[in-house]
Order: structure tokens, then sequence, then C-alpha cells
């Protein structure tokens, strides 16, 4: 009997322009791993798609009529934790980009990516990782993490976060990824994992990008002049 091999990453695409959901149905449909669960072209259908179809990751546009992007998130991911939500923006320091993570995006990726960096953006954003280039988080958040929005605070600042885990806090909001902290840190990278798992668990964080979200709110990490 023939494996049939991992399920394919359903994608939902939600963006307000014909042309480019087209272009990305085509790519997604002509890849091996991938299947198309549905087009969105404003907010309203994004969140109402998502309910129905249960896709893994949605491709979400900042931009659109009817509710935007950030709003559209936000409820995605209130309603269905699983589902995550790759962000598309023509500019790599929208300013609403910080917002859209607030709300519980993954990431994002600038809409003119190659179509081989897409694809790979969304098998990182399904297997449960966050999509932020080290040098993408440092400029976004010193752009954006002085702007106050009482929408997202952790649960209870850092209180229960162990010496270790604020040092890794520390380091993913520099953007270093768990190679990088195991290497800076001298530690395996199944311990590097534990401790940002405890992070997740401990700050009620999404994932990766809310940890840096964390570690700036709380006045762990500052800004760089």
């Amino acid at each position: 009997m023939t494996d049939p091999g991992p399920d394919p990453i359903r994608v939902l695409i939600a963006d307000d322009q014909a042309l480019l959901r087209g272009s990305l149905r085509v790519l997604l449909e002509n890849s091996p791993g991938f299947q198309v669960a549905g087009e969105a072209g404003d907010g309203t259908e994004a969140v109402a798609l998502a309910a129905r179809t249960g896709p893994d990751v949605i491709l979400m546009d900042v931009r659109m009529p009817e509710m935007d992007g950030i709003e559209a998130t936000r409820r995605v991911c209130a309603a269905t934790p699983s589902v995550r939500v790759l962000i598309l923006t023509t500019f790599d320091l929208d300013a609403y980009v910080y917002a859209a993570l607030r709300a519980g995006a993954s990431g994002f990726l600038l809409k003119d990516t190659v179509p081989a960096d897409l694809l790979a953006a969304v098998r990182v954003i399904a297997a449960g990782e966050s999509l932020l280039a080290p040098t993408i988080t440092r400029r976004l958040i010193a752009e954006f993490a002085g702007r106050p929005d009482p929408a997202y605070r952790p649960a209870s600042g850092l209180d229960g976060v162990t010496d270790r885990e604020r040092e890794v806090l520390g380091l993913i909001a520099r953007g270093l990824s768990n190679t990088e902290l195991a290497e800076h840190l001298q530690l395996s990278v199944a311990t590097v994992k534990t401790h940002v798992g405890n992070l997740l668990a401990k700050l009620h964080a999404r994932d990766r990008a809310q940890l840096v979200i964390a570690a700036y709110e709380t006045g762990l990490v500052r800004p760089r002049p």
C-alpha cells in the first residue's frame, strides 16, 4: 500500500485584489503539499470562510474593505486559535503590521516576495513557528514598540519567569532563532525549545511573535535608537 504522505497545508487567501488572489491560487495549486481552502475579498468574508473551512494558514492582506486584515486576524485568532495568519503587506514597515502581530498574526511577508520564499513562509507558519526575520524584528519593534495599546498585555507581566527564561526572552526579542540561542547560551536546542515553551505558557502567548511583543511591552527590552 502506497504511503499517501502528509496532509497538504490548507491555505485561505484573503486579499481585495482579484488578480493577486488568482496568482496566489495558481502558485499554491501547482506546488506539491498545498491546497487552497478558499478565497476572500474582504475581512468579513475571510472570518466567515475561516470558520467554515478551518484552514491551516491564512494569507491575510492588511488593507481590505468591509473589515481590515487586523480586525479579521483578531477575530479569527480568537475564534480558532489553531489557524495561523501570515500578513501580506506592501511595505516592510507598514504601520499596520505591528497591530496585526498584536492581534495574533504569526508573521508577515512582503507582497513582492519571490514565490519560493512565499511557499517556504507558509510552511514555517503552518509548522507553528513565527515568521520574524532578525532584521525585520529589530526594525519593526524599534519603530512601533513605543505606541501604547492596552489590547495586549501579558497576564501577569513577567511574574514567575525565571532569570534564564528572561535571558531567553530578551534574545528572542533581538531576533535570534533557536539555533542561535543555543549557540549564544551554550545550551542544546532541545533545552532552548523547553525554555521557549515555558515562556509561551507563562505569558499566555500564541507564538514567538507575541513573545517579542511581551519583551518590549514589559520593558525587559527597549528599542535601540
